[in-house]
């Protein structure tokens, strides 16, 4: 087999769309992958290729066993109406697409004489071979079959409508080689002159049905297209002005191709002759040129890259019932080239703001050692001997003597915290002392400080950046970031139009470090981030003199957040440990630009279902509004000892309700109540 690759754009216009919120390009893409594994299976068949795989994208690779398939093309087919199910379109589109892709392979022979043969012989011919390969390729796939079938029934009405005598004859000879349709049915809808041709043409059009092989239809095409031409349906040729005549009958020929893609589903590689050239070679030549065979990039597009990655974005469902994207990724691991500056950093900063990290760690600790211990012994008097010793000794079990087990009764804790990484954040504002760029540092900073205090105490973090924009890859540097946002940005924008902002603008949620990895793997990251957000003109010194290296800084955009998403799904994930005491801790400078009132419910919902939600507010006071627990912060200082004393006191009413601490009694409407209660 060989590779394929970016198709024209032009053979994505389809004479009518949907609106274009009605089919969100990702939706359908997304709705494809749940039946990427079929399609996988019917390529794998029909190949004769056990290891052949299906991929979405516009990458050709130098290799026989993968088949690339542009996402573009379902998007086509999502928007026509047909009385199907859109998982339905799904799946017999890309099985349409891909049965044409494994099985069109034209011989440099035939492409030849399809060049002498003229436009109208050349659009016969591609209409045959397109009916041919789905009458037998799909002869096993009868549902598939039935849903083109629909697909094609609702759309020849309209087409038959608004098309003129040649292309009612294409459409005729492309749906009789295709057996979708009875005869009758498109007999009854053309016109007079064009049903005399269809009816004398069934006996070619049924040997186009069963033809073993594409050479053998290029005689029936010529067949076909004299019919036509004694019938009237083409004009003769001027024998006065040949170049002329040849113009004419390219027009005719293209407005029937275009009218008959107002019935067929398009699939480039059997569309046209151009079609099946820049689809089939190539990718060729550039897989000739790299003299190997194996994986190569051959035609990357950044923008079908985004598309799929988006469209592969878990949707994050608010208890109002609205839902959206939200695409997650690893924070940039190139931050870490910054950790030896940040830590020098951290150093003054924690000695100028006062942290003093191990002193609230020793408070906790004792609680917690107490904590430990209750969850030791089984419970019998203290868990000294087992009230069963006596069957277990005559059992020969001594070692049971003395049940000991980890009891449900031990408390197990958690805390996540999430911080915003807009551009906002590393904005100067005051710090007593007069104005510097410390919002996100502090965060970073006191982030840095609660890990040390959870690793202490044994408690799962994890520390979290969103923010809103074109997301960052986790191996991304400055140089690979902006140049995959520019490439991104404007292809969306030339293939998607409007969409395009909502493809290259997501709401993306940055783990820094999950609760499964020790916090001292990603100390590091850390230190890094904190001296980019603390220096941050020093930081952008060294991004510009080597950006392919340098962290991606821009990845720190002025964009609207959507907080609710990102704290319903650090919620969840949070909730999947199984910890009884659950805090979460969000850090914004500003309130969401989602929803308020979605906000509000979703700290709501999160509440009551066992987390203790803080939000800090920095230089704002919009958080007094959305969250039961609060605190508005104007100093670097405050940020850090809110987060930290706003934690421990969480921590504490865990302990409380097991007796092991009588703090915190009473709901509170502030940290700074819940800290001097």
């Amino acid at each position: 087999m060989r590779q394929w690759a970016a198709v024209p754009e032009r053979l994505y216009r389809l004479p009518t769309l949907f609106p274009e919120a009605a089919q969100p390009i990702e939706a359908v893409v997304a709705r494809y992958q749940r039946v990427a594994p079929a399609v996988t299976r019917f390529a794998r068949t029909l190949s004769g290729n056990d290891h052949l795989t299906v991929l979405l994208g516009s990458v050709a690779a130098a290799s026989e066993d993968e088949v690339v398939v542009d996402p573009r093309l379902f998007q086509a087919a999502a928007v026509r109406g047909a009385p199907v199910t859109p998982d339905e379109m799904a799946i017999a589109s890309a099985l349409h697409e891909v049965l044409h892709l494994v099985s069109t392979d034209l011989d440099q022979e035939l492409i030849d004489q399809l060049e002498k043969a003229g436009p109208v012989a050349t659009t016969l011919f591609f209409a045959l071979e397109d009916g041919r390969q789905e009458t037998q390729a799909l002869r096993r796939y009868q549902g598939a079959r039935s849903v083109l079938g629909d697909l094609y029934r609702a759309a020849l009405g309209a087409a038959i409508g608004v098309s003129g005598a040649l292309s009612q004859f294409v459409i005729g000879c492309f749906l009789g080689a295709a057996r979708h349709l009875d005869m009758s049915f498109i007999e009854s809808r053309a016109d007079p002159q064009v049903t005399l041709v269809l009816r004398e043409s069934l006996p070619l059009l049924d040997r186009a049905a069963a033809a073993p092989n594409a050479t053998e239809l290029l005689p029936i095409a010529l067949e076909l297209m004299e019919s036509a031409r004694r019938h009237g349906l083409i004009a003769e040729r001027g024998r006065d002005a040949p170049a002329a005549s040849l113009a004419s009958e390219r027009r005719e020929a293209n407005e029937a191709t275009e009218d008959l893609d107002r019935v067929r589903l398009i699939s480039p590689i059997v569309h046209d002759l151009e079609g099946y050239e820049t689809t089939k070679r190539v990718p060729m030549a550039a897989t000739a040129d790299s003299e190997r065979k194996g994986p190569a990039e051959l035609a990357n597009d950044a923008s079908t890259d985004q598309l799929l990655r988006v469209s592969q974005a878990p949707v994050v469902y608010l208890p109002t019932g609205m839902g959206g994207k939200l695409v997650l990724e690893q924070v940039p691991s190139a931050f870490a080239r910054f950790s030896a500056e940040g830590r020098q950093s951290m150093a003054a900063a924690a000695r100028r703001w006062g942290l003093a990290q191990r002193q609230v760690a020793s408070e906790l600790f004792p609680l917690f050692a107490a904590n430990q211990r209750r969850g030791l012994r089984s419970g019998y008097d203290q868990g000294d001997v087992s009230p069963h010793a006596a069957l277990f000794i005559g059992a020969g079990l001594y070692q049971r003597m003395y049940e000991r087990r980890a009891a449900a009764t031990r408390r197990s804790y958690a805390v996540s915290l999430l911080v915003d990484a807009s551009a906002s954040m590393l904005q100067p504002r005051g710090d007593g002392a007069g104005r510097s760029p410390w919002g996100l540092a502090a965060a970073v900073l006191g982030a840095i400080t609660l890990a040390r205090l959870c690793d202490d105490l044994t408690v799962d973090f994890e520390v979290a950046l969103f923010n809103r924009g074109f997301a960052a890859r986790e191996t991304d540097t400055e140089w690979s970031f902006t140049r995959n946002l520019s490439q991104a940005t404007a292809g969306l924008r030339r293939t998607q139009g409007g969409a395009a902002a909502r493809l290259t603008s997501t709401v993306n949620h940055y783990l820094v470090k999950g609760f499964g990895r020790r916090w001292r793997e990603a100390e590091d990251l850390l230190a890094g981030l904190f001296y980019a957000a603390a220096e941050p003109t020093a930081a952008s010194t060294a991004v510009r003199r080597d950006p392919r290296t340098a962290p991606p800084l821009s990845m720190f955009e002025r964009a609207a957040n959507v907080d609710e998403f990102n704290l319903i799904h650090a919620a969840e994930r949070m909730a999947k440990l199984g910890a009884q005491v659950r805090v979460m801790v969000v850090l914004a400078d500003g309130m969401t630009r989602g929803s308020v009132e979605a906000l509000e419910s979703a700290v709501r919902a999160i509440e009551r279902s066992g987390t203790i939600v803080l939000g800090i507010g920095i230089g704002d006071d919009t958080v007094a509004g959305t969250y039961q627990r609060f605190e508005v912060v104007t100093r670097p200082e405050e940020l850090t000892r809110a987060m930290i004393d706003g934690t421990r006191g969480a921590l504490r009413r865990g302990l409380a309700l097991w007796g092991l601490d009588t703090w915190w009694q009473r709901p509170v409407r502030s940290m700074k109540e819940a800290v001097n209660a």
